[in-house]
């Protein structure tokens, strides 16, 4: 019998009791179950490398990524005479089921008859992995190509980073403490920013990408990041204002005229006017004078006082089989 949950390591009161550290890679949490998946990206044959990364974060935090690695091998030995071998199978079959919740269900056949985690993984990084020489040629293809068209900054910049980051992955450049390491960062700092304004908008970024070049020392990729973020922000409440000015309705001027020898109507508000209108026959065009464009400035004894209001285009075009019967003749 296994037991788990004592860190000391100690041995149950039965001879065959074994107790699994917390911090044994074969300890099974009560929470793990055959349906969790290590991450929500699911692999369809086409994204190994960023599908193969998920997995290995989230088996990294569940102390499982040996698994994998081949680094956690099976334990000698047999069921009946050490209870590490029930815990390193429990362990694998859990594992596999992990796998098989993130890969899609059209490639289940292939892995099925697989006998370990570790038979899985390398079957599959040797199908599906494209190499690193393809793959680094294929992103920096992708980082030339990259321009952000119709896109927000955010889904631009947001593109960018995923490419620079799986390029990251790929670099053999060794790390460096000394200043000259630091002086190689700031360079590729430098690049990044380059191909991030380079890619803007030209018809809508092309004065603050100017203005960025100009300076002495070129900016931070994080700060150029918030200066174009800042940049669309204002567009965009510019262009609500400009849409608002140009919305479905003007200003416009009515005035009452008297026509055909009959008494000047009491003057209305617009509003009330469009209302009656709604009526059919509420009111009579010969009384009632509504000023559309110049209509109302070429009527004639029209009083000069004249009340602005704005009126919706649906408005107007109801009013529109009136026009020529409004003006005077």
């Amino acid at each position: 019998m296994v037991k788990i949950g004592d860190e000391s390591g100690g041995k149950g009161s039965g001879t065959d009791d074994k107790i699994i550290p917390l911090s044994s890679p074969f300890f099974l949490h009560p929470s793990d179950s055959p349906s969790l998946k290590l991450t929500q990206t699911m692999f369809n044959g086409e994204n190994y490398d960023l599908w193969a990364d998920a997995v290995r974060n989230g088996l990294d935090a569940k102390n499982k990524l040996g698994f994998v690695e081949g680094t956690v091998k099976k334990p000698e030995g047999t069921e009946a005479d050490n209870p590490e071998v029930v815990a390193w199978r429990q362990c694998n079959a859990m594992i596999k089921s992990w796998l098989r919740s993130v890969i899609d269900e059209k490639l289940h056949p292939s892995i099925t008859f697989s006998g370990t985690v570790l038979e899985i993984w390398k079957e599959l990084k040797e199908r599906y992995s494209a190499g690193n020489a393809p793959r680094v040629h294929q992103l920096k293809s992708e980082l030339t190509e990259c321009r952000q068209g119709t896109r927000s900054v955010v889904d631009y910049y947001t593109h960018l980073k995923s490419i620079w980051d799986e390029l990251a992955n790929y670099s053999r450049v060794p790390d460096c403490t000394c200043g000259a390491g630091a002086a190689f960062a700031k360079e590729k700092e430098e690049e990044k920013v380059h191909q991030f304004i380079m890619g803007l908008n030209t018809a809508l970024y092309d004065h603050l990408r100017s203005n960025l070049l100009m300076e002495d020392n070129l900016t931070s990729l994080s700060r150029a990041y918030a200066l174009v973020l800042r940049e669309e922000r204002h567009k965009a409440v510019t262009r609500i204002r400009e849409d608002q000015s140009k919305r479905p309705w003007q200003l416009v001027r009515w005035r009452p005229w008297k026509r055909n020898n009959d008494k000047t109507e009491e003057k209305k508000s617009l509003s009330h006017l469009i209302a009656l209108t709604a009526k059919s026959g509420t009111i009579q065009p010969k009384i009632v004078g509504i000023g559309l464009g110049s209509l109302a400035e070429d009527a004639a004894g029209v009083e000069e006082e004249a009340v602005e209001a704005a009126v919706v285009v649906e408005a107007r075009q109801r009013f529109d089989p009136y026009r020529k019967s409004l003006q005077p003749r």
